[in-house]
């Protein structure tokens, strides 16, 4: 068991009380709180280590740059990456995924196929939309069944010669299902498709090993993971990463500039232009140590146990709609009440200090495959308690009452 008495404690945030109601925080989904020990990193940083990093022969500089390289060859381990030159540091997992729609996308030609799933979030869609006002490529969408997991039949028929990218979510930030990724790459490469893997909502619930995998690409966040904002990875695969050209262009990711030609530098600083916020990546290390000492498997099954309890005391309440029923589901619940609104149950359970997400969290083409405008999503972290969910249940059942 997990000493959540301990754990809390490095929050200071969740003591503060809303509208006079203890802070129940429930939106870890959208960001996860940050203990203590990263923010006094971010702290340490800044007073005692600031100087921009690769380019000073000051001991400040060399310190900070030291510290960001320990921070890569910390997400490489914790990811089992093969090299530290399959870690690229981005602002996010928008940022990562923009880079591979942008850079590895560039060589795609008109009547190419890229294959997505209805439950992407925008970040995973938007992007290959960008990429295909220059360029005349389909994009073809897996559906779900009424569980909210995958149609793995139709995923295996929608392979053509034209298909040139599989990207997809590991976990719906919606639904919660646990996508069998493992088994969709296998497909791919059976068919010589690489595929980017958005982590963004399954790093902070599950241990993720890239080669395991056999990924090709993997984007992930921070600020879902206890640590900054701000900060991302893309891992790729370096054969794949090579080929591709730079993202942006600017300082620190040259080799040599003149007015006649740029050349650039070697993995992984060609896709890291200007200056990185390298005090977010020192913390962002801290964050995986953090991660670490608790111990990812201890978090996982304690965010289960959590979702099983949240979800036995939802459908207790009339009128309870939960969204995903995925055999295989992370620490997500998406919800409506009769015909109650979403965002007005989300106002009221605001009200007794509850906090969740409302609207349609970025994923409206699945809203819209389920027939609705948006729902309620509570989402949970190692924080939190059996006893905050005994609060979120009794909130809701008061706001249905009162609002229905």
């Amino acid at each position: 068991m997990l000493d959540i008495d301990n754990i809390r404690s490095e929050y200071p945030i969740l003591k503060r009380e809303i509208f006079g109601k203890p802070l129940v925080y429930l939106d870890s989904a959208a960001t996860s709180q940050t203990p203590r020990c990263v923010v006094d990193k971010i702290v340490e940083m800044y007073t005692t280590m600031k100087a921009n990093v690769h380019r000073g022969v000051h001991e400040l500089s060399q310190e900070a740059t030291e510290m960001q390289e320990r921070a890569r060859e910390k997400v490489r381990a914790y990811i089992n990456a093969a090299s530290t030159e399959e870690i690229i540091f981005t602002r996010g997992t928008t940022e990562a995924i923009n880079l591979v729609a942008s850079s590895y996308g560039d060589s795609f030609c008109n009547g190419d196929e890229i294959i997505l799933t209805v439950m992407e979030h925008h970040s995973d869609i938007v992007p290959w939309q960008l990429l295909q006002q220059h360029k005349r490529i389909r994009l073809r969408v897996v559906p779900i069944d009424e569980k909210g997991e995958l149609r793995q039949d139709m995923y295996e028929e929608m392979f053509t010669e034209n298909t040139r990218m599989v990207a997809i979510c590991h976990v719906s930030n919606v639904l919660g299902t646990v996508n069998p990724v493992k088994d969709m790459i296998e497909v791919a490469h059976r068919h010589g498709v690489p595929v980017l893997i958005d982590g963004a909502q399954s790093m902070p619930h599950m241990k993720v090993d890239v080669q395991e995998l056999d990924a090709d690409f993997f984007a992930f966040s921070a600020h879902k993971m206890y640590g900054p904002t701000g900060v991302g990875v893309l891992y790729g695969k370096k054969r794949l990463l090579e080929t591709m050209p730079p993202y942006q262009g600017g300082g620190e990711m040259i080799g040599n500039v003149s007015f006649e030609k740029t050349t650039f530098s070697g993995l992984p600083y060609k896709f890291e232009a200007g200056t990185p916020d390298f005090v977010g990546i020192a913390a962002f290390a801290e964050a995986l140590d953090y991660i670490e000492r608790i111990g990812i498997g201890r978090i996982e099954e304690h965010e289960h146990n959590l979702l099983l309890r949240a979800t036995a005391g939802l459908q207790s309440i009339p009128g309870m709609r939960i969204f995903g029923n995925a055999q295989n589901k992370s620490g997500v619940i998406s919800f409506l009440v009769g015909n109650i609104h979403h965002y007005d149950m989300g106002m009221l359970l605001d009200k007794m200090g509850v906090a969740v997400r409302t609207g349609h969290h970025c994923a409206e083409p699945l809203m819209s495959a389920l027939g609705i405008e948006g729902t309620v999503r509570a989402s949970f972290g190692v924080y939190n308690t059996e006893e905050e969910i005994d609060t979120f249940v009794a909130a809701v059942e008061r706001a249905a009452q009162m609002l229905g």
